[in-house]
């Protein structure tokens, strides 16, 4: 099958896209890991499908997956990028709704940024003490649409995001599900830094959800006061508003067209 697609990124994460309205676009999970794969594929952090919204709750839905083919429910910097993308190809300015697999996204285009009002965190946790092979060590946690853990370093350049983030996102603690990890440097009040070690990836130039989950930990236990600003590793900075309740959530950020492509999978 030929696939014609086209290559974003939101903040240096990158995702392969795909106009499926016409719904003759079916992927295996082994054709969603050659599509994201670096050498002998497009490469990406995971692929998104447009599709109709059947039964009506938005004017849009998605078919979101990893680059391991596994399917997610929700990517913050992936929804900056299908709003962008649902623009261009379906002309559409302003601002729209898609239906994912943790509910609705609003999402506003401005000239250089969009902005995507996430649905309302869950299962807040604070103060966990799990132990690793590294020591004991304190964790908090918040599903914003995909179940994230927040880890406070002192430098998040030195942190072991490879080894400690596998080791978190699978450790029983999380399980079944697992969960994605961030490392979180608090750089000055309502300024963090994080790097982000996700489900089905790896670590990632930036997790859209994770530094929503980070900023609203770090608000909520050091009296940050919203909008929070928030460093990636791919050098961007983005930005999470929300109301003192953690609800309303807004993420806004970059979101970039590459270029536009076609591939035999």
């Amino acid at each position: 099958m030929r696939l014609a697609f086209t290559k974003m990124n939101g903040a240096g994460n990158d995702f392969v896209l795909v106009d499926n309205r016409d719904g003759g676009v079916a992927l295996s999970a082994a054709q969603v890991a050659r599509l994201c794969h670096r050498q002998r594929g497009v490469g990406a952090d995971g692929v998104i499908l447009l599709k109709p919204c059947g039964g009506g709750e938005a004017d849009w839905a998605w078919d979101f997956y990893n680059s391991d083919g596994s399917a997610a429910e929700m990517c913050g910097n992936g929804a900056r990028c299908f709003a962008r993308y649902i623009a261009k190809v379906a002309d559409v300015n302003g601002e729209m709704t898609f239906l994912t697999g943790c509910g609705v996204i609003r999402a506003r285009l401005d000239d250089s940024s969009v902005t995507v009002t996430l649905t309302n965190p869950t299962g807040l946790r604070l103060d966990e003490t799990i132990t690793l092979s590294v020591g004991e060590r304190q964790l908090h946690s918040l599903n914003t649409g995909v179940p994230h853990t927040v880890l406070f370093v002192d430098d998040a350049d030195a942190a072991m995001v490879d080894s400690l983030g596998g080791e978190i996102r699978h450790h029983e603690h999380f399980a079944p599900a697992g969960t994605n990890v961030n490392f979180v440097e608090i750089l000055e009040p309502g300024h963090i830094r994080v790097r982000t070690y996700e489900r089905g990836v790896g670590e990632t130039l930036a997790c859209g959800t994770g530094v929503t989950a980070a900023a609203m930990i770090s608000s909520r236990l050091h009296g940050f006061a919203p909008p929070m600003k928030v460093d990636v590793l791919g050098g961007d900075t983005l930005e999470v508003a929300f109301d003192s309740d953690l609800n309303n959530v807004r993420l806004t950020g970059p979101a970039e067209f590459v270029y536009e492509g076609a591939i035999e999978i």
